[in-house]
């Protein structure tokens, strides 16, 4: 069947060719355009250089796909790029992140695939457990609102702290009702600083950050429980533009992307500290940005 299909499109191309020499309408030229571009992804990501995404290349060549990864470090730009058109798709973000883009900057973009939850734990050097914490501890948190709202609901699921009305993935410091602890919040790329100079006595602190200043899972002394539903806004995914969104490339990227080997070497990469979330269909975390871009109108 694949052999014929191959005859019937060499001969179709050939009368395309030939049909453009005569007319010299380009017609040929254009659906030698169009072909190369439904072999071919731009992917925008903040990590290119691992060896997740070689494994994910090859996986991809084998279905006749050509992925071109493009390494940025900033997120607005990586969405800015997709909602331009200079990417066909990133990889970076989760649900929450998204849905702050597309409202602050009047943004079109959607998921089209899952990858994984990654933990936000909560590290002290020098406290064995959260009961060891003194009263008034000062605990570092992120102070971007995505991880600064879920590393106050961790605070809260640890007993440390009480949010209005049980607070949410949008919860600010002025939703906090009761506390036992001192908040300091700083840059991302600072918490782990904050429990390394003494500052803090605690941070939370995500995957990333505490791979990168070097602590250790024993330094956990509380972390969430990647199974509980309520993670749904952080949940990273693959995304495109609106308009794009039924583009059968994508199903062929995140299909290649929960192989066993792309998972695996993932998996290493993250010392295990994650859940695969290859379940989720573009349909349900469409919905889920949805909900949460309907609160964030509402709240602002």
């Amino acid at each position: 069947m694949n052999r014929i299909l191959s005859a019937l499109a060499l001969t179709a191309a050939g009368m395309m060719v030939f049909a453009g020499c005569a007319s010299g309408t380009g017609v040929a030229s254009s659906a030698s355009s169009d072909s190369a571009a439904a072999k071919h992804i731009v992917i925008g990501t903040d990590d290119g250089n691992e060896q997740y995404w070689t494994i994910l290349k090859g996986k991809l060549k084998a279905e006749g796909i050509d992925l071109e990864v493009r390494t940025l470090s900033d997120g607005v730009q990586l969405n800015q790029g997709v909602q331009d058109g200079a990417l066909d798709v990133n990889l970076f973000q989760h649900l929450i992140f998204l849905s702050q883009f597309n409202v602050k900057n009047g943004g079109t973009l959607v998921p089209v695939g899952a990858t994984a939850v990654y933990p936000l734990a909560l590290y002290s050097e020098q406290y064995h457990a959260v009961k060891d914490l003194p009263k008034g501890a000062t605990i570092a948190v992120p102070n971007n609102p995505t991880n600064l709202a879920r590393a106050l609901l961790n605070l809260q699921k640890a007993g440390l702290i009480t949010l209005k009305d049980g607070g949410s993935a949008l919860a600010t410091p002025d939703d906090i009702v009761t506390s036992s602890i001192t908040l300091k919040p700083v840059d991302t790329n600072q918490t782990v600083t904050a429990l390394k100079d003494g500052s803090a006595q605690a941070a939370v602190v995500n995957n990333t950050q505490a791979q990168k200043g070097g602590l250790a899972d024993d330094r956990i002394i509380f972390k969430e429980t990647l199974d509980d539903p309520k993670l749904a806004p952080y949940i990273n995914v693959f995304v495109t533009r609106a308009d794009k969104k039924d583009d059968p490339r994508w199903a062929k990227l995140v299909a290649a992307y929960h192989t066993p080997e792309v998972e695996a070497a993932v998996t290493a990469l993250n010392q295990k500290n994650l859940k695969f979330q290859g379940s989720w269909t573009a349909a349900k975390l469409g919905e889920e940005l949805t909900s949460l871009q309907a609160q964030l109108k509402t709240k602002g």
